[in-house]
């Protein structure tokens, strides 16, 4: 199916792009270090042209549309697609901070990270879509970019294009493999995001839970943390928190990013002419972009584009199908959902939003974000109160926010109860606190040997349920899971 055809507004100066096409005003945004450069330039607005002038020459340039025929590429639609790759370059940082940082070993010349990011045609939406590292990829016929060896078509993970063929490879692949055509490449490196993180004044992050990686070296208590360039280096690459590895990652760049977003948006690091400057400088000295990409153009969207906020942004991971691929030389990698994936490029294709946001001029309530989805949490309610009913009021509360009941709520056995009470299996004390947040105010009882369903004995001095959420929410059925960005930053 062939998208409609681009639009593009009549105030907006239009330029030639790489393939020879036209494009209205370029806008990045990204991940990890393009995270920082991306959120800075967005709401440039109040800075003019003169500003950027300088800033452009540090740009470094790399052609990544190169002997892509128009006619072999995806239709471009409406909107702006632009492909943010992470490397893991970190020739430029000092002994000491590859040591603090865990970053002596060898890069793998690969992309660590990599995001499609879609602006809107009205310029009022981003939609941030992770592509996961270890997807099963198939890279076209192309020219080794080490040896110049020619290579026929095959299957690899996707982040190992770039080691092959380059960014004009890695283009080629996420093209094929997405349905979207791509209009802009931005690539940064360890060392950029290091200094632009360190450059707005650092980035603030939530988690439920302290965050340990023996790999990167990252250490963070549970709550809130200003994080400097360093620790947010960690935090954006740590795989070995838990189970969740890769995917649980892509959650945290994005969260990282939504927060990024807000910090600088609400900072006046915008509004203040000479202080932009210099964190642009900052940000764009180790970015490599194509060469149709210009610093000018990012000045006149970021006027396009006054009263963005983190509600105006989109994150979603792609959907994933249950078994993996075997690779013909050994190992395996994640294979996107045919359907939900599907879904999810038609929407960026037509420029259509990927999550729901809230209706203009209102404020979404807002979650506490828990440890344990609380539809991994089983319930059962007693009413010790001198209420009549409240056990099922309170049941029925903690079912709206996602808990499983479990048994008809009854009368506490031991009488009235003038504190509530949730009894928990220690093995289960994730739970038990997840629960807890639900129930404000309530004692944490450990019980051994009481198994997974966590008992709740309801006292007088309950008050309400308190709506809570887990950080990483398991996608609906028919859902592709995204979230917008003030869902993701603290509260």
């Amino acid at each position: 199916m062939t998208a409609p055809s681009r639009s593009t507004r009549p105030t907006q100066r239009r330029t030639t792009g790489p393939t020879g096409r036209r494009h209205p005003p370029r806008k990045r945004w990204g991940l990890r270090t393009s995270t920082v450069a991306a959120a800075l330039l967005l709401g440039a607005s109040g800075v003019g042209h003169a500003m950027v002038t300088g800033v452009e020459t540090r740009i470094g340039r790399v052609d990544a549309f190169r002997g892509m025929p128009t006619d072999e590429r995806p239709g471009g639609g409406s909107g702006l697609n632009f492909l943010v790759v992470g490397t893991d370059g970190r020739d430029n940082l000092t002994k000491d901070e590859k040591r603090t940082y865990h970053l002596g070993g060898a890069p793998c010349h690969c992309t660590d990270t990599l995001m499609l990011v879609h602006l809107s045609a009205e310029r009022d939406r981003a939609s941030i879509v992770s592509l996961p590292r270890d997807s099963y990829a198939e890279v076209p016929d192309h020219e080794d970019a080490a040896s110049g060896r020619r290579h026929r078509k095959h299957a690899v993970k996707l982040n190992a294009a770039y080691a092959e063929g380059g960014p004009n490879l890695t283009v080629r692949t996420v093209e094929h493999m997405t349905g979207v055509h791509i209009d802009h490449y931005l690539e940064v490196d360890f060392t950029s995001f290091m200094r632009s993180v360190d450059a707005v004044g650092g980035v603030e992050i939530c988690t439920p839970r302290p965050l340990r990686d023996s790999f990167t070296g990252l250490d963070l208590p549970a709550g809130k943390t200003l994080l400097g360039g360093g620790q947010a280096l960690q935090y954006v690459r740590s795989r070995h928190i838990d189970a969740s590895a890769d995917l649980g990652r892509m959650h945290r760049q994005q969260r990282f990013l939504a927060s990024l977003i807000h910090k600088i948006t609400s900072s006046g690091v915008l509004m203040n002419p000479i202080r932009f400057k210099d964190v642009a400088e900052t940000m764009l000295e180790s970015v490599r972009a194509d060469s149709g990409f210009e610093a000018n153009d990012l000045v006149d969207l970021g006027q396009a584009m006054r009263g963005f906020t983190p509600s105006s942004s989109e994150f979603v991971s792609v959907p994933l199908a249950k078994d993996n691929l075997r690779l013909p030389g050994g190992g395996e990698a994640v294979r996107w959902d045919p359907v939900a994936s599907r879904q999810l490029f038609q929407a960026i294709r037509d420029d259509q939003p990927i999550a729901r946001h809230p209706a203009k001029d209102t404020k979404r309530p807002r979650s506490t974000v828990v440890d344990v989805a609380p539809s991994e949490i089983r319930v059962h309610v007693d009413n010790g109160s001198a209420r009549p009913g409240l056990g099922d009021t309170v049941a029925k509360a903690l079912r709206a926010t996602g808990f499983v009941s479990a048994g008809v709520p009854g009368v506490a056995a031991h009488g009235a109860a003038s504190h509530t009470v949730i009894d928990y299996d220690p093995r289960w004390n994730r739970s038990a606190r997840s629960l807890a947040a639900a129930l404000p105010g309530a004692q944490l009882r450990p019980m051994l040997g009481r198994g997974p369903v966590l008992q709740v004995t309801v006292g007088d001095d309950f008050k309400a349920v308190t709506p809570v959420k887990a950080e990483q929410q398991p996608p609906a059925p028919g859902s592709v899971g995204a979230i917008t960005g003030d869902e993701a930053v603290c509260p």
